[in-house]
């Protein structure tokens, strides 16, 4: 019998788990789950993210901070296994499945100062798993609305 190592076993044969996979986290579980984790830090002042708006896009994604409210996520070991890959911006947009501007709210200086206590950013990223999501017809209409005052306006 030839001794192999495992990066050459792992080429030549499909290794399984014997544990059976567990299911994807849904969109709630998992900012439920990133709420719990930011409770548990409690009064502890985590950093907040430095204007992430005015950041091109590319630079945006790929900001984070040491003890921040998205490092704290990234500790969570459940939210890891189920995919979240790093504590970059990018990461939590990608992985929580929520928009800048939701994460903004939650996470930027503007809105919140240099820091905010854990039970403070857990309300609020709670918040984001119990909102329903935002029914644009409304909008819709009344652009169109206002579309047709400005074009009667303007024929007459």
């Amino acid at each position: 019998m030839k001794h192999q190592g495992l990066d050459e076993i792992r080429t030549r044969a499909l290794v399984q788990s014997s544990q059976p996979k567990a299911r994807p986290l849904s969109k709630v579980e998992r900012l439920e789950r990133w709420a719990a984790a930011l409770e548990r830090e409690g009064d502890k002042q985590l950093n907040t993210l430095f204007e992430i708006e005015h950041m091109p896009r590319a630079k945006r994604r790929a900001m984070r901070a040491d003890n921040s409210l998205l490092s704290v996520a990234y500790a969570d070991p459940v939210l890891r296994a189920d995919g979240l890959a790093g504590d970059a911006v990018g990461d939590v947009l990608t992985y929580f499945r929520i928009k800048e501007r939701e994460l903004h709210d939650v996470a930027c200086y503007c809105n919140n100062g240099p820091s905010r206590s854990g039970w403070s950013a857990a309300a609020r990223v709670r918040g984001l798993a119990t909102r329903p999501p935002a029914d644009v017809r409304p909008l819709i209409a009344a652009a169109g609305v206002a579309l047709s005052l400005v074009a009667a306006v303007v024929l007459l």
